[in-house]
Order: structure tokens, then C-alpha cells, then sequence
């Protein structure tokens, strides 16, 4: 596999405060690669680094191929094929569209290549508008615009749909990741909401207290968690104790196969969609919570014992407090005690 942006060991430190600590990212080429974390592990300050605004302390990045920053080398922004996507957009208040799209590029096929990027981005035909005269997401297309013109080796997105309200968030975000898809771009775009990475990454790195904890397929990071914090990070799910032989995985909820190879005491998580639920007035479970969000509802019961089982459920029957159901759990994922790596039992 071919990276676009390859780092190494990276360290970085303001005060007392460590940002990034042995940082490493690997960014293959042509993908989109999510960076995912808490406020505060060091997301942006790594976006910072790749893209030259801040200088490590220690560590190394090459950007296709090419090294622009180890103990001997340091590239400065404007020289290493980076282009950027700011949270606020930064567009010029007093330029036209073409002319933030273009700022930068000089040459005689500037003016073709703006008309290109804005084609390339649905903004077609609009290159005299100001950008008080567009909307959130078509200031986002512009910004996205500017950054692709120069042709980089790579692009840096930092939480990128933050200031677009809800609806054009999720329209947007389909958007701009068709556009990078259809450009054969490679992109990291930094954000905390896990659910935005998990549907726009080819790629995914969750990172926390500055380094990397995982980086793998969206797919692979949900079902296979390198522990159990990166498990919880991504997903809703109650945890519960368990004693895993060779055949079964024992827990207060029952047994399940083990098929993770995983032996003594471990972890047990149950992800609300591994509860099938149905209303029976005979069932052991009685409904305490439920949020219904159109497309399902997350329903909380309380179970025999006292304990807590969390399910997705379909929009219809609609569950409500005091409501008996008969429960099922169809699949668990196993951790060993020690946060080993997980192993789902489907």
C-alpha cells in the first residue's frame, strides 16, 4: 500500500502540556482517513504538524514520499502540497468565490482551473458571488474548493461541518465526501463525533492523551477494538463481567459461544443492536428509558437482578416506560480483563 502522509514518533509539547506523544499515522493514498478523538487528545495539533503551522519536538512526516520534517529537514507550509480546510472556512469576506478559489495559483490556466474546481464542487457558474451571499455548505464547497485548486498531495480537514447546523451537517458531509472521493484525493479530516467518522472514512485512527490507539476500516475498529476504552469510544454498549472457557463465555445474562479464543476472566460488551426485542407481558425485562429518533428507538430495560440492558429497536412497536419485553442477546464482543484484543463471537 502506497501512504500519502507518513508519520513518525511524533512529540509535542507547549509548556507542560503534551500534545502529541509518539504519534505515528499512516494515510494511504487516495482514501479518506478519519481522525477521531476527545477534545483535547491532540487531534488539530497533529493537523498542525502534518500541515507545517507547528514544528515538533521530535519525530519525523513525508508527504508523498518525501520528507518535510525529521531532525535535519523542515518544509515550510506553503512548500509541502498541503492544502487545508479550516473550521470557520477562512474565505476572504471581500473576494468573489473564483477569487478565493484561486488565491495562490498563478499562471495562465488559473482561470481554467478555478472554473474546475468550482464545476468539480457544484458551484458551477457562481464564481462572482461573495461569500456572505452563500450558505453554510456552499461556503464549505468553496473552502474545499481553494484547497483542491493547488492540486496537494493531500488534504487537511479540521472539524470541518462543526459550524453547519444539523441538517446540512449530515447533507454536506455526503457532499464533500463524494467530491474528495470523485477527486481521488487523500484527506484526513480531524472531528469528535465518532458517528461522522465512522460513515465518512475509508480509513480510521481513534487517538486519545496524543497518540494513536487504533487505526484501521471503520468496520474493523467497531467490531474488533483494540480495548476496551476504543470500544466504549465508539460505540454505545454496556459492559459486563464474564468467565470465558473453552467452549462458553458465562455472564448474568447467560452463555454465549466462545469463539475468541479469549480463556478466564474477561469483558463482556453487548452493543444495543445485539438486543432483539419484543413486548410480551410475560417477558423478565420492563422498559425504564426509551428515545425514539424516527428512523429507531433506543430502549433501556431493567432486567432480572437489578441490571441494565440497552437495545435498538425499530420505529414500531413503539416501547414505553413500564413496558414488560422478552429480551434476547444474538451477539457479544470479549475482552480479556487485561483490555487484550477483542474477538466478536458472530
Amino acid at each position: 500500500m502506497t501512504y500519502a502522509i507518513e508519520t513518525h514518533e511524533i512529540g509535542k509539547r507547549f509548556g507542560d502540556v503534551v500534545a502529541l506523544d509518539r504519534f505515528s499515522l499512516r494515510a494511504p493514498e487516495g482514501k479518506v482517513l478519519g481522525l477521531v478523538g476527545p477534545s483535547g487528545s491532540g487531534k488539530t495539533t497533529a493537523l498542525r504538524v502534518i500541515a507545517g503551522f507547528d514544528r515538533p519536538d521530535v519525530g519525523s512526516v513525508s508527504i508523498a514520499g518525501t520528507p518535510v520534517v525529521d531532525d535535519s529537514t523542515f518544509v515550510p507550509p506553503e512548500k509541502r502540497r498541503v492544502g487545508m480546510v479550516f473550521q470557520d472556512f477562512a474565505l476572504f469576506p471581500h473576494m468573489t468565490v473564483a477569487k478565493n478559489v484561486g488565491y495562490g495559483l498563478s499562471g495562465d490556466g488559473k482561470r481554467a482551473r478555478v472554473d474546475e474546481v468550482l464545476a468539480m464542487v457544484g458551484l458551477a457558474g457562481m464564481g462572482n458571488r461573495m461569500p456572505h451571499e452563500l450558505s453554510g455548505g456552499e461556503q464549505q464547497r468553496v473552502a474545499l474548493a481553494r484547497a483542491l485548486a493547488p492540486r496537494p498531495a493531500v488534504i487537511l480537514l479540521d472539524e470541518p461541518f462543526s459550524n453547519l447546523d444539523a441538517p446540512q451537517r449530515e447533507r454536506v458531509r455526503k457532499e464533500v465526501r463524494t467530491i474528495l472521493v470523485e477527486a481521488r484525493a487523500t484527506a484526513i479530516f480531524v472531528t469528535h463525533d465518532r458517528d461522522e467518522a465512522l460513515a465518512l472514512s475509508d480509513e480510521m485512527a481513534v487517538m486519545r492523551d496524543g497518540t494513536i490507539l487504533q487505526s484501521a476500516p471503520p468496520h474493523e475498529l467497531y467490531h474488533h477494538p483494540v480495548d476496551r476504552w476504543v470500544a466504549a469510544f465508539l460505540g454505545d454498549g454496556e459492559f459486563v463481567p464474564g468467565t470465558a472457557g473453552e467452549h462458553l463465555i458465562e455472564t448474568a445474562f447467560g452463555s454465549f459461544p466462545n469463539r475468541s479464543g479469549v480463556r478466564g476472566a474477561v469483558d463482556v460488551l453487548i452493543r444495543p443492536e445485539s438486543v432483539r426485542l419484543e413486548r410480551d407481558d410475560a417477558g423478565t425485562g420492563f422498559v425504564v428509558e426509551r428515545e425514539f429518533y424516527g428512523h429507531d428507538q433506543l430502549v433501556t430495560l431493567h432486567v432480572e437482578g437489578g441490571r441494565r440492558l440497552v437495545a435498538r429497536h425499530g420505529p414500531d412497536p413503539i416501547f414505553n416506560p413500564g413496558d414488560a419485553a422478552r429480551w434476547e442477546i444474538t451477539d457479544v464482543m470479549v475482552l480479556p480483563a487485561r483490555q487484550a484484543p477483542v474477538a466478536s463471537t458472530q
